[in-house]
């Protein structure tokens, strides 16, 4: 029997609402994880990408997350992982520094075994690139064999990654693929094959309502067995409000006393009829009782506005909203998530928007094309509403869609590439 732990979507280094309190969170979620795996004694955690919230995590973060994979080693629990699209680099990624230091190993084409299981690797492949693959992994002996990978695959929401394409010309039967980039945990069975997300471990949304956590997966006699544990993370409170004629503030401000909101993110709509809503007044009522965020939707003024597709009850929200119906390339998108991003400093941005444009020139040229007006990009905007970067996100919270490639001569459009290639 083999027993692993199936993590992702950790994003380290994330400042969601630009507070630094919801940025040591993602650290924390983390590093819960870790604690839950080595409490259980698993035989493994198995990461499915975005480790990091970007390619180039601060400081802060990095020695988090270095100091929680010590704890790992240090109980003899090795930690797989691949490279995710948030951190995905032109010239070498920071899970190869921790295979170097013996902290992590990053998975491929090569099987891992751990304990009677054979453990692959997908890294997150531009969609543009992936018909050219082909699926060719080395043999094993394991009893069982889990394909781990990172990307919006069918039948889930937003899938765009064909599952049945990937099993079918695997050269590897795969019992299990361990999936990351839909926050939302799901499971299905394609193939014969348990396909599986497990979710992200904090909130990179308010749409994201359900508990966090992660997947408990067990290999065993009797098959694959996938098990949901939660996370205890910072607490949401959600306060919808529909106001009937007459009814103004006071009556929003008595429905969010109602919640318990001491330390949570308070996350307020209002609908209805009713008098106009200032958010402030409604802030001030959330935070007396305790809360650390407070976030206002009038959904009202959103309807009334339009005709000119701004909201100034949520500046953040009517700019993303503005930005998906824009129909911006990817290399848009990410130029604009930089340049309002939370922890770009004034003084880097130009440097920043610098590197991104010129790895997607070199390995992604058709980040460059628009999507069209009135489309949108899944990967920007499939789960998260509210990334705070603060633009489109989802599946994952940027839209930085960067080629997971450290390759720096990418094969011909018109032949078959290997997995390794793209690595």
């Amino acid at each position: 029997m083999t027993r692993v732990i199936h993590t992702g979507d950790t994003h380290v280094g994330y400042q969601q609402y630009h507070s630094p309190e919801r940025r040591a969170d993602f650290r924390r979620a983390f590093a819960a994880v870790a604690e839950d795996a080595i409490e259980a004694e698993v035989d493994a955690v198995v990461h499915a990408g975005d480790l990091f919230h970007d390619r180039r995590p601060e400081l802060q973060d990095l020695m988090a997350v270095l100091s929680t994979l010590r704890r790992l080693d240090e109980a003899d629990i090795p930690f797989l992982a691949v490279v995710g699209n948030h951190e995905a680099t032109r010239t070498g990624e920071w899970l190869d520094l921790f295979e170097e230091t013996a902290l992590a190993t990053r998975l491929g084409t090569e099987p891992v075994t751990v304990g009677d299981v054979a453990f692959y690797g997908l890294d997150w492949v531009p969609e543009s690139r992936r018909p050219d693959l082909s699926y060719e992994f080395e043999a094993h002996d394991a009893d069982y064999a889990a394909l781990v990978s990172h990307g919006l695959f069918t039948p889930f929401d937003f899938g765009e990654w064909d599952t049945e394409t990937v099993l079918s010309e695997s050269s590897v039967d795969f019992d299990a693929m361990l999936l990351g980039d839909n926050h939302k945990p799901d499971t299905a069975e394609v193939l014969d094959t348990w396909v599986t997300y497990c979710g992200s471990t904090e909130r990179a949304s308010a749409s994201e309502r359900d508990a966090r956590g992660y997947n408990l997966i067990t290999f065993d006699e009797a098959g694959v067995d996938i098990r949901r544990r939660s996370l205890e993370t910072r607490p949401f409170a959600f306060v919808s409000v529909e106001l009937s004629e007459g009814e103004g503030v006071e009556r929003v401000r008595e429905q969010v006393r109602q919640h318990d909101l001491a330390d949570a993110v308070c996350i307020v709509e209002i609908t209805g009829e009713g008098e106009p809503i200032t958010p402030a007044s409604v802030e001030e009522a959330a935070t007396e009782e305790g809360a650390l965020i407070v976030r206002v939707t009038d959904r009202r003024e959103i309807q009334e506005e339009a005709d000119i597709g701004v909201s100034f009850a949520d500046p953040d929200e009517a700019v993303r909203e503005r930005v998906s119906e824009l129909g911006l390339s990817t290399a848009a998108r990410g130029i604009d998530e930089t340049v309002r991003a939370s922890k770009t400093a004034d003084s880097n941005v130009r440097e920043e928007v610098k590197g991104r444009v010129s790895d997607l020139l070199e390995q992604e040229p058709d980040a460059f094309v628009s999507a069209g007006e009135g489309d949108h990009d899944p990967v920007d905007d499939s789960n998260t509403a509210e990334v705070e970067s603060e633009t489109n996100a989802d599946a994952d919270p940027d839209p930085d869609q960067e080629p997971s490639a450290s390759d720096d001569s990418p094969p011909e459009p018109d032949a078959q590439g290997t997995i390794e290639e793209y690595r």
